[in-house]
């Protein structure tokens, strides 16, 4: 089934899928940020919803119970925060992405025209140090780097303000 996947008319179909969700406000493939467009296009889209309600609908958890799961609650809390800037991004010069490389991630990365400010997520799930942020910010130099939620900025400030003033 995956050699079936990776064929050329059905790799144009799921991206036009994804399109037609992205367009319709439900789901949202951000590209991996890489510097070089060429890069970018050859690494596999992070799906994010463009509201957490669509994935807290399927849950069946209160509030509480989910901030009680913090797999479910990081999960929860990255999505809203990357609906929030991407439901933001309505101006043609700013993008949203990804960034992994050999292990190292920053949760999302915007581009408004040449500015670049990185986004790392804590939900207050015991999870390592932001290394990743340490490692983007040597790498492609951003205006800024953002911790958003435990140890950073609080999760209902940043909801808060609009994305222009993160840069």
């Amino acid at each position: 089934m995956l050699g079936e996947l990776q064929d050329a008319g059905n790799t144009v179909t799921l991206a036009h899928y994804l399109e037609l969700l992205a367009s319709a406000g439900l789901i949202v493939g951000l590209p991996k940020f890489a510097g070089a467009r060429v890069r970018q296009r050859g690494s596999s889209p992070k799906l994010l919803v463009r509201n957490t309600a669509l994935m807290s609908a399927f849950l069946g958890l209160s509030q509480s119970e989910a901030r009680r799961t913090p797999q479910i609650w990081g999960r929860l809390v990255e999505s809203a925060v990357g609906a929030h800037l991407c439901n933001s991004a309505t101006s043609a010069v700013t993008e949203v992405f990804y960034w992994r490389e050999r292990g190292k991630e920053v949760d999302y990365v915007v581009r408004s025209g040449r500015s670049l400010v990185a986004f790392e997520v804590k939900s207050g799930d015991g999870r390592a140090a932001p290394s990743g942020l340490a490692e983007f910010a040597k790498v492609f130099g951003p205006n800024r780097t953002l911790i958003v939620g435990a140890d950073g900025i609080p999760l209902a400030d940043f909801l808060a303000e609009p994305l222009e003033s993160w840069f």
